[in-house]
């Protein structure tokens, strides 16, 4: 084993959505590239997301009247991120999210129609299954003569030259045998976070404890951990939010995220009653989710929302959650309500001032502006059968962690280059900031990942 895999251009350590991009990108550029997972399979937290990806300015949206632009894309992000981002990587995302498209549209995916997300001041959701996605990028690396796919195999430590201190090799396991692999050009940690390691949520997120935890089980902040021995810098770990809108009895390695909210749904807690402004991003609405009784909600909408599903988005699938048993249904809302072990009065008194702020064009109660973000008009419900759907928050993924500059390229704590390491995906902080904006993580995988594995292949 050691023989064979004793040197290399570029080692990529993930196989997510980033890392299947940083490699294929490396190799394109003339590097001979060994992908590294850790896990059994391929896939990562990629896979079990919702299937969302942020584009602007694209011909799906014209062909709808959406008017959009990089600009606007930029303006959205710096705006939901607080100002806390980093212009530079917003930059990043706006100059090169166009070309990402059509890379992943010249490889085959097919994107759905486009609808609207958090953080979004036009729709520019452009929903596609993201193991379709990552199933078509393996199967490239699998037909590469250049690109070598090791599973299974956990990378324990980075090397740097001791003269010149660039990253060179990488030491990993594979069952009991430990391989030292030498690299001529540059590593990238495309390893994801780490939702799923309790150590590093209590020290970077404690008020998420109430919050289940789910995500790829990968996702353990090995990856950040390797550069945070370098001397890395980690950025936006205060900002760790989960998601509203996941199933309490989901598994850790599913994601059942259902965002009804976003067609018009409201939310309320098990008194019957709506506890924020549904429209805003759902990780505010994951943190206003952990304030209430037994940190749940119910996700309430009418068979006219019911009907504004979107299959081919796993977040929007509604469909699909009923016939798992998971979407609840009833021809009242007193009926509906008692499937929920809720008050029934309450539940109906609550959609009876909310579809009377509908019609008056104002919400008196949490000032409900939009569908989502202030777009689209407001729905009332009213309309059988009626649907709930219970939701808690989760943190899916962390989006936050290692400080990288334009260029992918790792940055240490003093602000200077890591020479030869590059980070893309998940496992990289300062893009989001604050808050995020739906199709952004997935959207950031493509681009940086492209970036970091053709600019490390360059070294």
């Amino acid at each position: 084993m050691t023989g064979r895999f004793a040197d290399t251009d570029v080692v990529v350590i993930g196989a997510g959505l980033a890392g299947h991009c940083a490699a294929i990108e490396a190799a394109r550029a003339g590097a001979r590239v060994l992908l590294l997972e850790r896990e059994p399979e391929v896939g990562g937290s990629s896979v079990l997301s919702g299937g969302s990806f942020a584009f602007a300015g694209t011909a799906a949206q014209a062909a709808v009247g959406i008017e959009d632009s990089a600009a606007l894309l930029a303006k959205d992000l710096w705006e939901v991120g607080g100002h806390r981002n980093d212009p530079a990587l917003i930059d990043v995302y706006a100059n090169h999210q166009l070309q990402a498209f059509q890379w992943l549209v010249d490889k085959g995916v097919q994107f759905g129609p486009v609808i609207a997300g958090a953080g979004q001041s036009v729709p520019r959701i452009h929903p596609a299954n993201p193991a379709e996605v990552v199933r078509m990028l393996n199967e490239e690396i699998q037909r590469s003569d250049t690109i070598e796919l090791v599973v299974g195999a956990k990378v324990t430590r980075l090397l740097r030259n001791r003269t010149s201190g660039k990253v060179d090799g990488v030491v990993w396991m594979q069952g009991e045998h430990s391989t030292q692999t030498q690299v001529r050009a540059g590593v990238v940690i495309a390893s994801g976070g780490f939702s799923r390691n309790a150590e590093l949520m209590e020290e970077f997120c404690p008020g998420q404890a109430k919050a289940t935890r789910v995500g790829g089980a990968g996702s353990q902040g090995e990856g950040m951990k390797l550069a945070w021995q370098l001397g890395a810098g980690l950025r936006d770990m205060g900002y760790v939010k989960g998601t509203f809108g996941n199933h309490p009895d989901a598994h850790p390695r599913e994601h059942t995220a259902m965002l009804a909210i976003y067609k018009g749904a409201i939310a309320v807690n098990k008194l019957g009653k709506r506890f924020a402004d549904e429209s805003i991003s759902y990780k505010l609405l994951g943190d206003a989710c952990l304030q209430q009784p037994d940190a749940i909600g119910y996700q309430v909408l009418d068979q006219d929302i019911m009907e504004q599903a979107v299959p081919v988005a796993p977040m929007f699938n509604f469909p699909k959650r009923l016939q798992e048993g998971r979407l609840l249904q009833a021809d009242t809302l007193q009926a509906l309500a008692e499937k929920l072990g809720i008050d029934g009065q309450a539940l109906a008194e609550t959609v009876e001032q909310y579809n009377h702020d509908v019609a008056e064009g104002l919400d008196r109660t949490f000032g409900r502006q939009g569908i989502v973000q202030g777009y689209g008009k407001l729905v009332p419900i009213r309309r059988a059968p009626f649907y709930a759907y219970p939701s808690t928050s989760a943190v899916i993924a962390t989006y936050c962690g290692l400080t990288v500059n334009p260029d992918m390229n790792v940055v240490d704590v003093l602000g200077e280059s890591i020479a030869g390491l590059y980070a893309a995906g998940e496992v990289t902080g300062g893009f989001h900031g604050k808050a995020f904006m739906t199709g952004t993580s997935l959207g950031k995988c493509v681009i940086c990942g492209r970036l970091a594995g053709a600019n490390a292949a360059r070294q």
